[in-house]
C-alpha cells in the first residue's frame, strides 16, 4: 500500500486500470447496442451495459474515496500553468463521467415506461432509483429525457477526455521524458517506446476493445432453450386459424360436427393429471423464437367420450412459474406490464362440454388473465387406453386482449399479439367411490 513521493498507491493504480478498461468495453458496447434494433440481442447487451455501468460507479466511487484518503502525489514541477490547468480539469472530468454516467443511466432505466428490472450479470437484482419508478407518466417522462439529455452529453464528454487523457500521457512520455507516466505504470522507462510495462497497459486496452466486439458477437446469436420432447400437435389442417380460436362455434359450425351421442351410458367421472405435463407457449421478438412453460398448473377434469356434452375442465395456472430459461426474461414477465403476477396471482380456462369432429376434439371456454374473461377456444386429440388417456393440442392467445405487454410493449411489430400455447399431459380416471 505505501508509495514513493511521486507515483500513486497500488491501490490506486489497479482501480485506475480497472475503471479505464471497463469505460472502454463499455463503449464497445454502446456503439453496438442499436444494432438489432428492439430485438432479444438489444435486450442482453442493455442488460451487460447497465452491470457495467454499475460497476463503474462502485469503483470510481471507491477511488475517490481512497483518493480523498490518500491524497496523490504533486504534479511535476516543471509543468507550465496552463498544463497544470488542464490536467486538474481532465481528472476533474473524468469523475463526473465515472461517476455521472451511471447515475444518468440509472435514472433513464428507473424512469422507463416499460420499467425492466436490472439483474446485474443476471445474477444480481439492482433497484431503480427510489420514488422515480413510482412517479406519474407525466413526470417519469421529464426525468427519462434528463436522464437522456445527461447521458448523451456525457459519453460526448468522454470520448474528448480520453483523447486528451491518451495525448498528455504521449507527451509526457515521448517528448517531455519526465517521467509522469511511470506514476501509474510503475517502473516504466520514461522516453521508451516500447517499454514492457507500457506494452502490458497497451495490451489491456485492446483487450478491453476486442472484449466488447467478442461479447456482442456471443450474443448475436443467443440460443433459444426449446421445450423438452413436444408432443405431436393437432395437424394445422385441422387446427381452426387464430381468428375462429377466441370465438365459440356459432350453430351453423356445431351443425357440421359429429352429433355427440344423447345418452350416456356411464356417469361422467373425474379425472386425475398425472406428474409430467406441459404446458408451453411460444412467441417471437423482433423475428427471432421464445419459447417459455408454466411450471405449476392444475387441472379439474369431468370426461366420458360416451358424454362429451357433460364433461368439463377448469385449469388454474400460476404466473409466477413462468419460464423461458432466460433469467432477466423470466424477471420481467411477472411484472405488472406484462402477467401482473402480484395484481392478478392466477389464470383460470374454463369449459363445459366438449365436441368432437372425427379425430378432433373442441372445448369452447373462458380464459381469465389479468383480471380479463374471454372466450377461447380449445382444439386437441385424446387417445385413450383403459383407465388412462393421454390430451395433446394447443390453441392461440391474443395478449393484447388481456393486457399483456404494456407501453412500448404493446406494439406487435417486434412481439406479434398472437401468442401459440400449447399442451400435453396424461390423466388417470379415479376410482369410483
Amino acid at each position: 500500500m505505501s508509495r514513493s513521493s511521486d507515483r500513486y498507491t497500488g491501490v490506486a493504480v489497479a482501480l485506475h486500470w480497472l475503471i479505464a478498461v471497463s469505460i472502454l468495453f463499455q463503449i464497445m458496447l454502446g456503439w453496438r447496442m442499436d444494432d438489432h434494433g428492439n430485438s432479444a440481442v438489444t435486450f442482453l447487451v442493455f442488460q451487460l451495459h447497465k452491470s457495467i455501468g454499475i460497476t463503474i460507479l462502485l469503483l470510481s466511487l471507491a477511488r475517490l474515496g481512497w483518493r480523498l484518503a490518500n491524497p496523490p502525489p504533486p504534479l511535476p514541477a516543471q509543468l507550465k500553468p496552463w498544463e497544470r490547468w488542464l490536467a486538474h480539469a481532465t481528472h476533474l472530468g473524468f469523475y463526473a463521467i465515472m461517476i455521472g454516467l451511471p447515475l444518468t443511466g440509472w435514472l433513464l432505466v428507473s424512469a422507463s415506461k416499460t420499467n425492466i428490472p436490472t439483474l446485474l450479470y443476471g445474477v444480481l437484482p439492482w433497484p431503480h432509483i427510489p420514488g422515480v419508478a413510482e412517479l406519474a407518466p407525466p413526470a417519469k417522462l421529464v426525468w427519462h429525457k434528463v436522464g437522456e439529455l445527461g447521458h448523451g452529453l456525457l459519453a460526448k464528454l468522454t470520448y474528448l477526455l480520453l483523447a486528451l487523457h491518451v495525448a498528455g500521457a504521449l507527451k509526457h512520455q515521448l517528448v517531455d521524458r519526465d517521467g509522469t507516466l511511470a506514476r501509474m505504470i510503475p517502473g516504466v522507462r520514461a522516453g521508451a517506446w516500447f517499454d514492457p510495462r507500457a506494452l502490458i497497459a497497451a495490451a489491456a486496452v485492446l483487450a478491453a476493445l476486442a472484449g466488447g466486439q467478442w461479447v456482442f458477437r456471443q450474443t448475436a446469436a443467443p440460443t433459444v432453450p426449446t421445450p423438452a420432447a413436444p408432443a405431436p400437435v393437432v395437424p394445422a389442417a385441422a387446427v381452426p386459424t387464430p381468428a375462429t380460436m377466441t370465438t365459440p362455434a356459432t350453430p351453423a359450425t356445431a351443425a357440421t360436427e359429429t352429433p355427440a351421442k344423447a345418452a350416456a351410458p356411464h356417469p361422467v367421472t373425474p379425472w386425475t393429471v398425472e406428474a409430467g405435463g406441459k404446458l408451453d407457449f411460444a412467441t417471437s421478438w423482433s423475428g427471432q423464437p421464445v419459447t417459455g412453460q408454466f411450471k405449476d398448473w392444475t387441472a379439474d377434469i369431468r370426461f366420458s367420450e360416451d358424454a362429451p356434452a357433460d364433461s368439463s375442465v377448469t385449469v388454474t395456472v400460476n404466473p409466477t412459474s413462468v419460464a423461458t430459461g432466460d433469467a432477466q426474461r423470466d424477471a420481467t414477465l411477472p411484472t405488472e406490464d406484462w402477467l401482473d403476477t402480484t395484481g392478478f396471482p392466477k389464470a383460470t380456462f374454463h369449459a363445459d362440454g366438449f365436441r368432437r369432429q372425427g379425430p378432433i376434439w373442441t372445448a369452447d371456454g373462458q380464459l381469465t388473465l389479468k383480471g380479463v374473461s374471454r372466450p377461447l377456444r380449445l382444439t386437441f386429440t385424446l387417445e385413450q387406453k383403459g383407465d388412462r388417456v393421454t390430451a395433446r393440442g394447443r390453441t392461440s392467445v391474443d395478449r393484447i386482449a388481456f393486457g399483456v405487454g404494456k407501453g412500448d410493449f404493446a406494439a406487435t411489430d417486434q412481439i406479434p399479439a398472437q401468442v401459440t400455447v400449447s399442451f400435453a399431459f396424461s390423466a388417470r380416471r379415479r376410482p369410483a367411490p
